[in-house]
């Protein structure tokens, strides 16, 4: 498995803020979902969803973009590291969690996009952890620490890898089974109702589109979105009518 990125965004944060090496390659807007949320809050514990029985699901909300976290029998896995500076917004949310930094033994980003690799350069020597990406961002994301890549199927702590294309061409979206949930990083989004990515900020439309399709398939009952609030009722059946809604 293989390596990690950024983007052109630099947000104001709060006490914490350390220095970014990485480098800045393409970005999401914080226009493009809604206006700011006030600058790294503390993390806010997401409502489970019906029926869930593993794991404890957490979201970190740093300005406009959150971050994840789940913990399970003292482990605890991320996913996406919100932008420069989120540190100690994510050490809080570990903290609230029960957990710390040594029980980080997982983090998955979901794309390139500094808004969710952002903090990758300052948490990376914090964590004795995999650090993984999708297979087809991994060569644009730069890490001092080895990144593992991912595809369709492969299994991380009990998550499994949905590749969801489109935003960038490697972007991928992680489905926990036992839960129904659904961390969509940017192939969804919520500012507004329930969306696809951003054609602002897509790569590619049509895989984009062809995305959410696949996602309406699936038995998802939870959405944990980079952008915007989760959706915790009636995600299934509104990720239908998102689909059934697109351009062929």
């Amino acid at each position: 498995m293989g390596n990690l990125s950024l983007s052109r965004r630099r947000l104001l944060f709060t006490a914490g803020a350390g220095a970014l090496g990485v480098a800045v390659l393409g970005s999401c807007s914080s226009e493009s979902s809604g206006p700011p949320a006030p600058a790294a809050s503390a993390e806010q514990p997401v409502p489970a969803a019906s029926g869930a029985v593993a794991g404890d699901w957490r979201r970190v909300t740093m300005s406009y973009v959150a971050a994840y976290i789940l913990v399970r029998n003292g482990e605890a896995a991320i996913v996406d590291l919100g932008t420069a500076g989120s540190q100690s917004a994510i050490e809080e949310g570990l903290k609230a969690a029960g957990a710390g930094w040594s029980s980080v033994k997982h983090i998955v980003l979901t794309h390139l996009h500094d808004d969710h690799i952002g903090g990758l350069a300052e948490i990376a020597p914090l964590v004795k952890a995999s650090i993984y990406a999708g297979s087809g961002d991994l060569s644009s994301i730069i890490s001092d620490k080895p990144l593992k890549p991912l595809a369709e199927g492969d299994e991380v702590f009990g998550m499994r890898v949905v590749e969801t294309p489109g935003h960038t061409l490697g972007h991928i979206s992680i489905f926990e089974p036992a839960t129904g949930v659904l961390v969509a990083g940017d192939a969804l989004r919520t500012s507004n109702g329930l969306e696809r990515s951003d054609p602002q900020y897509t790569a590619d439309e049509a895989k984009a589109n062809d995305s959410v399709r696949k996602l309406a398939a699936m038995d998802i009952k939870a959405i944990l979105p980079g952008h915007g609030e989760p959706l915790t009722a009636g995600a299934a059946q509104a990720l239908r009518t998102l689909a059934a809604g697109l351009p062929a």
